[in-house]
């Protein structure tokens, strides 16, 4: 296709956020484009939740967001919520379960949920065009000049919805960045975020565990998590790291609570009922042979509960209680489910996402610096932050 075609907004970007609100968008009657340099739509899409989608979160509210303005997020999330995107799932006759801590999924296929903003953009009559890399973007009397693909375009309003440069391998890029700094827009540094975390040292025998989980509470920065944690060849990893990876930075220690559900006391306690059991056997009781072999061995707690102080069994809880990982790094962008920072939200109207200095520019999704829990938020931060964006498109 050859020419200048003119719209009424151009998204750049065919992920949840940039479809959600081409769809809206177009069902409020604007002409839309969505234009994006992958084959296929949805991509973050249709490998989260285990081909699932875990399309949103019940317990959605602001405090489970980071940001460097942790209130930005809550004008849009409170207009659009999940109940709101629940509606619009049962509308398309998408069957769905919730699962632990209000995470809702499809019961088939993440494609669903795909098929759904397709269809939404279709009744809006959104023009959506895969295969199509950004070769340009120029602002001039109040118009954006877009040249991708074969398509040359031109509207009032662009909405950067191209994500952060969480798992390159879907063709995630840190291209948002370079269109926000170039229209004057700040960055809060982008870093990965709900990703595997690595040991190095001494702390590297704790690899040979790779396989091992358990129910732990891992806390850093003031946050805290109840969730599984695993060991991998390279580290630490399961929803509870994820977690709290997304507070955690470099030269910091995550504390581990390894029996999350046992007091400081309960070795000493055990030593009155079970004087002859050894802590390895106590310990496997409650935690995999594995892992309660690899931290008795570290406590080095060889001989029977009778035969040591009760001093020594109280630290021993307590270290089981606030064992300390100091990680070396990051498993990086590359097994990062998303990106902490991105565009700073100063820069950006909290109920229409558009850019304070140059009306008609938009940032939403993972581009913004808001950043979710594990567990739906993203997706919801997604809806919400589209939504709003297509109120003023």
């Amino acid at each position: 296709m050859s020419g200048r075609e003119q719209f009424d907004a151009i998204i750049l970007g065919a992920g949840g956020a940039g479809l959600m609100c081409a769809g809206v968008a177009g069902q409020r009657g604007r002409r839309v484009l969505v234009l994006d340099h992958n084959d296929e739509p949805g991509r973050k899409i249709l490998i989260s939740g285990g081909g699932r989608c875990n399309f949103t979160n019940l317990g959605t509210v602001p405090d489970r967001y980071l940001s460097a303005n942790l209130h930005f997020a809550w004008s849009a999330l409170s207009r659009y919520t999940a109940h709101d995107f629940l509606a619009l799932v049962e509308t398309h006759g998408i069957a769905w379960h919730e699962k632990t801590l209000g995470q809702l999924f499809c019961d088939g296929s993440a494609r669903q949920i795909v098929a759904m903003l397709l269809d939404e953009c279709a009744m809006g009559a959104v023009a959506v065009r895969l295969s199509s890399p950004v070769r340009s973007v120029d602002h001039a009397d109040g118009r954006f000049r877009v040249a991708a693909g074969e398509t040359v375009a031109e509207a009032p309003k662009l909405v950067i919805a191209t994500g952060g440069p969480s798992i390159p391998k879907l063709g995630a890029s840190g291209f948002a960045y370079e269109l926000a700094k170039r229209f004057g827009l700040k960055l809060v540094e982008p870093r990965p975020a709900l990703v595997p975390l690595t040991l190095g040292g001494e702390e590297a025998l704790f690899r040979t565990l790779s396989g091992v989980a358990a129910t732990v509470e891992a806390r850093c920065n003031g946050a805290s998590f109840r969730e599984a944690a695993l060991f991998t060849h390279r580290g630490l990893s399961g929803p509870a790291i994820l977690q709290v990876s997304s507070y955690w930075r470099h030269g910091q220690a995550v504390a581990i609570d390894f029996l999350p559900d046992s007091g400081p006391a309960w070795l000493v306690e055990a030593k009155r009922t079970r004087p002859r059991a050894r802590p390895r056997t106590v310990l496997a009781e409650r935690l995999p042979d594995r892992l309660a072999e690899t931290l008795g061995e570290r406590l080095g707690l060889a001989a029977e509960l009778g035969s040591l102080t009760d001093k020594a069994l109280a630290e021993a809880g307590r270290r089981l209680a606030d064992w300390r990982f100091q990680p070396s790094g990051t498993e990086g962008f590359a097994k990062a489910e998303v990106t902490v920072g991105g565009i700073a939200t100063e820069g950006l109207s909290s109920k229409t996402m558009e850019a304070r200095r140059l009306p008609g520019l938009f940032a939403i999704g993972e581009a913004v610096d808001v950043t979710g829990w594990l567990g739906g938020y993203n997706f919801q931060w997604a809806w919400a932050s589209g939504w709003a964006a297509a109120q003023a498109l």
